[in-house]
């Protein structure tokens, strides 16, 4: 696990120092709007996407710096979907990894503005940035693979149909096809977008690593609904039963933690199957391995 944290933590900084680029390029970085911009996208975080993005890339040889755009472009999108997600009108939450969220520091105005911002940021560095080793044909579809996930097709079809089930009854296949839009849906394109940067369009390779992140996102988001009732405030930055105070249904509250805690094994080890398949091709897939662990695993 001590390779796994170090590779995360790398990951982290490498993104982190491609957001500050992009940010520091506007020409008012000290306007509300930008400084509102900052405060969300470098407020912190795993940056599990962005680590997808290096990891699945790495294994075709890649470097960090190669991946630098497509691993920013995604975190933008992440960090405005928290942005809106957090707004009043949504989850109306005030702590976003225990510091107040864009709307409390800024006001709601400028909070959704901040999210319009980054997300038309994501697409600017896909068309924008320098990438000499892929072809106008991949950046292209980075590009449509990113605005897919985030969109009427993905996050933004995930979180519509999770405000139309509050409080209201909700089946386990219902909250399966939230989470693997509103959640799962980036997690599939940060891996689609390291395969493209390598040029990659089909293949067995691409098929399991799409079915390892089909798992590893819904994982995610069992776990996520696991904690949410387990984990207080001062260990996780948010409210503790956030989901249950606005009437959502989550894995926990459908089926009951062990039940719950089964379903987050028994995708870990479907994501650990497609991962025996890509490395019986002859690719490194230990970091990947690592991360299936850390999701159902991880306390925050």
């Amino acid at each position: 696990m001590t390779d796994f944290t170090s590779a995360l933590e790398n990951s982290r900084q490498q993104v982190d120092a491609a957001l500050e680029r992009y940010l520091s390029a506007f020409a008012n970085p000290q306007v509300p709007l930008i400084q509102a911009m900052r405060h969300s996208a470098l407020l912190g975080g795993k940056r599990l996407r962005p680590f997808l993005v290096y990891q699945t890339g790495r294994l075709f040889g890649l470097t960090a710096e190669s991946l630098d755009a497509p691993a920013a472009a995604i975190e933008c999108i992440h960090a405005y979907s928290l942005i809106h997600d957090d707004l009043p009108t949504m989850d109306n939450d005030v702590l976003r990894r225990g510091l107040p969220t864009c709307h409390v520091k800024f006001g709601e105005t400028t909070a959704i503005l901040a999210g319009n911002a980054l997300q038309t940021l994501a697409f600017s560095i896909l068309a924008d940035a320098e990438m000499s080793e892929v072809s106008p044909r991949d950046r292209l579809q980075m590009i449509s693979a990113l605005a897919s996930a985030s969109g009427a097709d993905g996050m933004c079809f995930g979180q519509a149909l999770d405000l139309t089930t509050n409080g209201k009854q909700t089946s386990v296949t219902q909250l399966e096809t939230i989470h693997r839009h509103k959640t799962g849906a980036l997690i599939r394109a940060a891996v689609r977008m390291g395969v493209l940067v390598a040029g990659i369009h089909g293949g067995p390779a691409l098929r399991y690593l799409d079915r390892f992140a089909a798992a590893i996102g819904l994982a995610f988001q069992v776990q996520d609904d696991i904690l949410d009732i387990v984990v207080d405030s001062n260990t996780d930055g948010r409210r503790q039963g956030t989901e249950k105070r606005l009437g959502k249904h989550t894995y926990s509250s459908l089926l009951g933690l062990d039940i719950a805690r089964a379903k987050a094994h028994a995708l870990y080890h479907e994501s650990l199957e497609s991962l025996e398949y890509v490395a019986a091709l002859g690719y490194d897939t230990a970091l990947l391995v690592a991360l299936a662990r850390y999701i159902i695993e991880r306390d925050k």
